[in-house]
């Protein structure tokens, strides 16, 4: 099943023997096995009892919380794995070391070309878009990764490759009344309040995923550090964003699963929203997402996304140990 999402205002999320119980006014609107549960996340209010809790605890299975807007607020987990050999390795590439600068250009190198894989598909299936400014400057910046030899130069890399794709973002929603502004937060349209949740979703699973593997989750390299920001998530996230969140809610818009009846408008900020109904649709859109299975090329077989959260980040970990040459960033052509 992989994650369960609870919108409901109000749910008592319970225990009942091996299941998962959720339920409204004593209406029981789930019913789930413990043993299929990869993570619960919880948007807006809802209580939860405490054997279910300590069940979960027990199991491994993280709890997330988030505003029913889709802001994150925190997230309840077991303790770190007792790999202490992981964070060790972790802690000693920081800074402008060696390591650091090698895993920093896989994860823009991996986000830079997924990014020119989805323009030069599109620019093929509809040859009349004009993508090829922003493929040629993604082209571009691409080989200068490896001729960098600072942090901060590349992050600068990063920001152009990233710039170019959203310049013409616009011209990839085939749906008319979706209007793609400059990328913010928060969001004061429809593409971008979708952008923001389905990141906010990928780094609860890329940060569950890091922690399984036992590294320090706010320890990153490509992230500056600050207080409370999980820098790995965020640094090991950036090769997914586009195969997942940004191929999702293309596909959510161009096929009319999600329309502008979905969203709201708050009056003084204008700031928009999914409504229940659209986060209810999007919530089982980026699930099947994560479900959906891919041929990896480092694993050579199928896999699900899901499972290759994981899979980098013990990619990232064998690298970082020494149990491998180089740290091969998901790349899908």
């Amino acid at each position: 099943m992989g994650s369960l999402y609870i919108i409901q205002d109000d749910a008592f999320i319970g225990k009942i023997d091996e299941r998962l119980n959720v339920k409204v006014k004593n209406q029981t609107l789930q019913d789930v096995p413990l043993i299929k549960l990869e993570g619960i996340v919880v948007l807006g209010r809802a209580t939860i009892s405490p054997a279910a809790i300590a069940e979960l605890l027990e199991r491994k299975i993280p709890l997330t919380f988030l505003t029913e807007t889709g802001k994150y607020l925190g997230k309840l987990e077991p303790e770190l794995t007792k790999n202490i050999f992981v964070r060790s390795a972790q802690w000693k590439a920081a800074g402008e070391s060696p390591q650091a600068l090698h895993v920093v250009r896989g994860f823009i190198r991996g986000k830079l070309k997924n990014y020119r894989t989805m323009l030069t598909r599109s620019q093929r299936q509809y040859s009349e878009l004009n993508l090829q400014a922003s493929i040629a400057t993604l082209e571009n910046v691409i080989p200068s990764l490896d001729k960098t030899h600072t942090i901060n130069s590349l992050r600068g890399l990063e920001g152009a490759g990233s710039a170019a794709y959203f310049r013409v973002f616009q011209q990839l929603i085939r749906t008319e009344g979706f209007s793609f502004k400059v990328r913010h937060r928060p969001a004061t349209d429809p593409v971008n309040s979708l952008l923001n949740f389905g990141y906010t979703l990928l780094r609860h699973d890329i940060q569950s995923a890091v922690n399984i593997v036992g590294f320090d989750p706010y320890l990153g390299y490509l992230h500056y550090q600050h207080y409370g920001r999980p820098g790995l998530a965020l640094d090991l996230m950036e090769e997914f964003r586009p195969l997942v969140v940004d191929a999702m809610v293309l596909s959510a818009i161009n096929l009319r699963i999600l329309t502008l009846d979905d969203f709201t408008t708050e009056p003084l900020s204008n700031v928009v929203r999914l409504s229940q109904e659209g986060r209810r649709k999007f919530l089982t859109l980026y699930q099947k997402k994560k479900q959906s299975q891919f041929k990896h090329p480092v694993l050579g077989r199928k896999c699900t996304y899901q499972e290759a959260f994981e899979f980098q980040a013990r990619l990232l970990a064998k690298y970082l140990m020494g149990e491998t040459d180089k740290y091969p960033p998901l790349v899908l052509y």
